[in-house]
């Protein structure tokens, strides 16, 4: 058995920037991706060099045609939760604040569908760990 050392990160641990972002009456927005069952965050993995927010702000523009400058989001924190579509994975997430304005996501890159749903629409969905445990609006 092998463990992870500062050269080499754990592999069951999947390091991504995921957004909260809540429309005018309090919804959260989730995606699908294309494949998947699950509704989590809109957000993903870091390219070299990339900081977390530059990952989010990149990651929004690919996904959702959503225009959000890496220095607007407001960090959150950093969240650990099961890998919605990995099992035995973790997901540790640099999860940020997106103000989105009056822009309106649409469906792009891996993204099979998204939806603004709140707590209660949650119950009838397959909704990521992540998302279910910390950000579903109360």
């Amino acid at each position: 058995m092998t463990s992870a050392t500062a050269d080499q990160p754990d592999p069951r641990r999947i390091h991504v920037s995921a957004a909260v972002i809540l429309d005018e009456e309090g919804r959260l927005l989730l995606v699908r991706k294309t494949g998947t069952t699950a509704y989590m965050q809109p957000g993903g993995k870091p390219e070299p060099g990339e900081s977390a927010s530059e990952t989010l702000s990149r990651e929004l523009a690919e996904e959702l045609g959503l225009r959000v400058d890496p220095q607007t989001l407001r960090p959150l924190g950093a969240f650990t939760a099961a890998a919605a579509n990995e099992p035995g994975h973790l997901v540790v997430a640099d999860v940020f604040a997106a103000d989105i304005g009056s822009q309106h996501p649409v469906v792009g890159a891996e993204i099979a569908e998204l939806r603004w749903i709140t707590r209660a629409d949650a119950d009838d969905l397959d909704v990521a760990p992540l998302a279910r445990e910390y950000f579903l609006p109360r």
